[in-house]
Formats: structure tokens, C-alpha cells, sequence
């Protein structure tokens, strides 16, 4: 059976850097939304198009649009055969919700959910390390409280669903991606 995964974790928690890994020992396709949004704008897709209305108007995207654009990503042939990491997707208890629906109806489910749990004072130092413009101590700190509001009911979803695995992702690269594959490994 392929295996579908979904990463949680603030910004700065490495999801990215794993997610890489991950796709290298394990036949899953990641599917990040950041380029579901990306094909559907360029291809000028009628979702695409009504992302783009929001988005030009420097709106965020309803739920509606960005939902229909990972199921239709979702019944895509290479995810059919091979599974899915999702990283971005869901970002709320309705997105969740639907992602639950969908694979269900399908017959399919999430098999784990992996959430990066990294202390503030590590995931500032990453932030900051990252040397962008943007990434001022305060923009930072606003950031990852608008991401802890986000990410934390999706914790506690995916806690009471049975499928989450917390990780400690305060540790080395290599310390880390070993407990991802002790989880996947069991998993297989």
C-alpha cells in the first residue's frame, strides 16, 4: 500500500530539509502547495484563475479553491501509485477535514502525520540564520505565533486520529531524519 504522509511544524523546523530526504529513500511524491498554486497560475487553470482574483486583490486563498486544487493534484497517476508527502497542506482543521474526506473516499487515509517540534529559541536562530530581509527578530516572532495558532489544532487532530508522530527536531540533521525513518520504516 503507498504511503501518505503529511509534515507539520513551524517555520524553521526543518520540514523542508526532511521532506528532501524522505523523498529520496521512499517512494512518495511531495506535493508542496506552494507549487500546486505555482502550476495552476502558469497553466492559467480555472482554479488557478480563481486563486489568482484573490490573490491579486492580496487576499488568502479560500479553503474551497486550495482544497480542489491538492485533490485534483491527489488523483493524479504518480500519487495514485505512489503515495504522498503533503508539506503546506492541511493548514487548518477544514482542510483536514476535507483531506480526511477525500482519501476516504478513495480508499485511502493519512498514514502518519510527522510533526517537527523544535523550541523557539532554536527556530529563531534557524530564522534569523536564513539571512533574508524579511526575517527581523520581530517579523519572526509575529510569524511563528501566527503559525503556532495554525499548527497546534492540527496537532491535536491528528493526535486524536491516531496517526501523529511528534519528533524532536531540535537535534543534528542526521539525529533527526533517523527517528523519521525508525516511523516510516514501521510503517513500510
Amino acid at each position: 500500500m503507498a504511503m501518505n504522509l503529511i509534515l507539520l511544524g513551524l517555520p524553521g523546523a526543518g520540514k523542508g530539509t526532511q521532506g528532501d530526504l524522505i523523498v529520496k529513500d521512499y517512494p512518495v511524491v511531495h506535493i508542496s502547495t506552494g507549487d500546486i498554486f505555482r502550476a495552476n497560475l502558469a497553466q492559467n487553470t480555472e482554479l488557478g484563475e480563481q486563486a489568482r482574483s484573490y490573490m491579486d486583490a492580496g487576499n488568502l486563498v479560500p479553503d474551497e479553491i486550495t482544497s480542489a486544487m491538492v485533490a485534483d493534484r491527489l488523483g493524479q497517476a504518480d500519487v495514485q501509485e505512489h503515495g504522498f508527502m503533503l508539506d503546506g497542506y492541511p493548514r487548518n482543521e477544514d482542510q483536514a477535514r476535507f483531506l480526511d474526506q477525500y482519501l476516504q473516499e478513495h480508499g485511502t487515509s493519512v498514514s502518519a502525520t510527522l510533526y517537527f517540534e523544535v523550541s523557539d529559541d532554536i527556530l529563531r536562530q534557524r530564522l534569523l540564520g536564513r539571512g533574508r530581509a524579511d526575517d527581523t527578530p520581530e517579523i519572526i516572532d509575529n510569524r511563528l505565533a501566527v503559525n503556532k495558532a495554525a499548527n497546534l489544532p492540527l496537532v491535536d487532530y491528528y493526535q486524536a486520529e491516531g496517526v501523529l508522530h511528534t519528533i524532536n527536531g531540535n537535534g543534528d540533521l542526521d539525529g533527526i531524519y533517523q527517528s523519521v525513518k525508525e516511523i516510516l520504516d514501521a510503517l513500510a
